[in-house]
């Protein structure tokens, strides 16, 4: 038998041999497993959810949320089906990939606080989203950001104060 013979069915001997004890002492189909294992979700830290949300403003169907970089301040309003409110409070942000709006919403029936938080994970270059504590994950942003992405929807111009403060005049002196 030729030295290279030798040498090479000392290695499939060798890799079956581990192999086979792998086999005994890992459960069925754990070896596979490892071998094709994903990589896990990542939180995002608090510096990166602060260069995401910082000065942006985060455009909804019904309105939107201005994430104000200096001070943490927060401004948003809605105009659901005609119901108009306004908000004013302070976002935050953690290292366990959270992002949290709270204020104090305001419509012509009242005020009330309330404390509205998303999660933020990555796995690679992709960032994935939900609404805490129950909400369903969603690619908020592509590795390659693509059109229809959430992310998207956070822009540069701060659309929402304005808009905030004159409902702030109204909703406010009719009381």
């Amino acid at each position: 038998m030729r030295e290279e013979d030798k040498m090479s069915m000392t290695t499939r001997l060798t890799g079956g041999v581990l192999a086979l004890c792998l086999s005994l002492i890992l459960p069925a189909g754990a070896l596979a497993a490892e071998k094709k294992k994903a990589p896990a979700p990542v939180p995002l830290s608090a510096g990166e959810l602060y260069g995401i949300y910082a000065n942006k403003t985060w455009i909804w169907n019904t309105g939107g949320g201005r994430f104000f970089g200096e001070g943490r301040h927060f401004v948003a309003w809605v105009d659901n089906g005609g119901k108009q409110s306004f908000a004013e409070g302070r976002w935050v942000v953690d290292d366990f990939g959270q992002m949290c709006m709270r204020a104090t919403w305001t419509n012509n029936e009242g005020a009330a606080r309330a404390s509205t938080c998303f999660g933020h994970r990555k796995i690679g270059n992709t960032i994935y989203q939900r609404r805490q504590p129950s909400g369903d994950w969603y690619v908020f942003r592509h590795a390659s950001t693509k059109t229809d992405d959430e992310f998207r929807k956070l822009v540069p111009a701060d659309t929402v104060s304005l808009k905030a403060k004159e409902l702030k005049q109204v909703l406010v002196t009719n009381r």
